[in-house]
């Protein structure tokens, strides 16, 4: 009898110990010249991995979710702060805005502000061009109308630009379209694109399964490998999917990139909600170190927080 027991129990001991091991094994496969590392749990799920890389690549609802502000109504909180090479406080402004929509224009009023250093200059113009990048794109001037969602056929571009405000809309592009070909960027445009395979041995790529916010959600990984950070400008971006519609539902990345007359390091973090069934950001958190020529550089963290949407 004792030894029966003792039987039973060792067949259960290896039985707890193989799920175990099983629960901790992930398995890759490769997709072109991808090498994808997959948890056990998408495993399970049997995603199909080489329809998800397409659609991850072709996404659009990143930059619809913002495009969705210019057609709706909603209040924010503005955090912005330059920072010296110390880390001290240079200048700020903190504010609350509320954008209406009327009659398919949209206008912005500033319910509250406070602002310390030189952040304006006498024209009330900002001294920073970080602080400029936040009001194009959460702060509405007079009066537009006519505008929509629509992202088929609406692509940013350089075209016309220069100086500094190509360089912004460089930004814009990375921030909206990260995985991309950006042009006119000296020697790296085509490190942007993580999704070729042209990239594809320079960066570690996974995907795991989480839940957020109560939806259940894909992340994918991409981690730059060591010893490759000059060869490529997104140095990591992990973004969650939701698992039904593979809409983004959160975002953290980060980008460097260094050509001697312009240079950044920026990190960002973006969470998305929904409203009449539209994706909309509800957090933006950015920080970020660049220069461009004839410029001094610039330390600057903000933070935005959407809320009380309405049509």
């Amino acid at each position: 009898m004792k030894f029966y027991r003792f039987y039973i129990f060792s067949i259960l001991i290896l039985i707890r110990l193989s799920l175990f091991a099983q629960s901790g094994s992930d398995s890759s496969i490769l997709f072109g010249k991808k090498v994808v590392t997959l948890s056990e749990v998408v495993v399970k799920k049997g995603l199909d991995v080489p329809y998800f890389i397409n659609r991850i690549q072709n996404d659009s609802s990143f930059y619809k979710a913002f495009r969705n502000l210019h057609i709706l109504a909603y209040t924010a909180i503005n955090d912005i702060r330059m920072l010296d090479r110390k880390g001290n406080l240079e200048a700020s402004l903190r504010s609350t805005t509320r954008q209406s929509r009327t009659a398919s224009c949209r206008t912005m009023e500033v319910l509250s502000e406070l602002v310390t250093g030189d952040m304006y200059d006498d024209n009330h113009d900002f001294n920073y061009y970080t602080a400029d990048i936040y009001a194009a794109l959460f702060f509405t001037k007079g009066k537009i109308c006519g505008e929509n969602n629509i992202v088929s056929g609406r692509e940013l571009s350089i075209d016309n630009k220069s100086g500094i405000d190509k360089h912004k809309e460089q930004l814009k592009m990375l921030f909206f379209n990260p995985g991309k070909r950006i042009s006119g960027l000296p020697f790296m445009s085509g490190k942007t694109e993580i999704f070729s395979d042209n990239l594809a041995a320079l960066y570690d790529l996974s995907i795991s399964a989480e839940m957020v916010n109560g939806i259940y959600c894909y992340v994918f990984t991409q981690k730059i490998k060591p010893g490759n950070e000059d060869k490529a400008i997104i140095d990591e971006m992990k973004t969650w999917f939701n698992d039904s519609t593979f809409d983004v539902v959160a975002r953290d990345y980060s980008l460097s990139y260094d050509a001697g007359v312009f240079d950044y390091k920026v990190n960002m973090q973006v969470e998305m909600s929904q409203f009449h069934g539209l994706t909309v950001p509800v957090m933006i958190r950015y920080n970020g170190n660049w220069k461009a020529i004839f410029k001094k550089r610039e330390r600057g963290v903000f933070t935005a927080t959407l809320f009380n949407f309405s049509d």
